[in-house]
């Protein structure tokens, strides 16, 4: 079991993903406990504010210090991490091989999430707050943008790539910090992925599954991999 931030780093490089949240939700999680647990034999506790021990923390901090590891909304609609060595297997899954033009016009992006991409994609790494704005969301209630943006984490057209305040008028930063996010491509700074195909990137990625957890079922091993 993983003491401390670096530990969970060096653990998630070597396995090359992991859930968040503080469940493996049957696939695989380097802290497979939540906030209401506390197992003897660490100090890692959730919600603390502790950098060091706080796997609340530990999602920035990587987006924030390193450049090897990716957070978003990536497996059953909630949160995990890839790092770089597999995000090209992920990706060639979750995206087929399409553009996302090519993804629009085959009818797999909705206007909504369009509309967002775009807002991303133009400006570079955009805060939530700044998204609703550019995009023109004023007239769209919270869930649906919310599953909009999590419709494009899951298809990995976007993702996080760390967290902002507001400022004011001043220029003098304010209140509760806001996700930023960007496209993949910004992220890892690469104008294009290894093409990769899909079935193959599936076998690779179900075969590290079955290494981390032997136990895992064929029907949520499936369902972790396509999203």
């Amino acid at each position: 079991m993983v003491q401390n931030y670096n530990d969970f780093c060096e653990e998630l490089l070597r396995a090359g993903f992991s859930l968040g949240g503080g469940s493996d939700k049957g696939i695989y999680a380097i802290v497979p406990f939540d906030w209401t647990e506390q197992p003897a034999g660490t100090a890692v506790r959730w919600h603390t504010g502790e950098p060091d021990t706080d796997p609340w923390e530990w999602r920035m901090r990587v987006l924030e210090e390193r450049g090897d590891i990716a957070y978003a909304k990536l497996f059953f609609r909630g949160s995990g991490y890839i790092t770089q060595e597999w995000y090209p297997y992920f990706l060639s899954v979750r995206r087929q091989g399409m553009s996302f033009e090519e993804a629009w016009e085959a009818g797999r992006i909705s206007e909504l999430s369009r509309r967002i991409y775009n807002a991303v994609s133009e400006n570079g790494r955009v805060p939530m707050h700044d998204i609703k704005r550019i995009a023109g969301l004023s007239g769209e209630t919270s869930a649906h943008i919310e599953k909009a943006m999590t419709d494009l984490q899951m298809e990995m057209f976007l993702t996080i790539c760390g967290r902002q305040q507001k400022r004011n008028a001043f220029g003098e930063l304010y209140g509760w910090s806001s996700t930023v996010f960007c496209t993949p491509e910004e992220f890892w700074h690469t104008d294009s992925f290894p093409e990769i195909p899909p079935d193959e990137s599936a076998e690779k990625i179900r075969a590290r599954v079955l290494e981390l957890n032997p136990a895992a079922q064929e029907r949520k091993i499936k369902k972790f991999i396509y999203g």
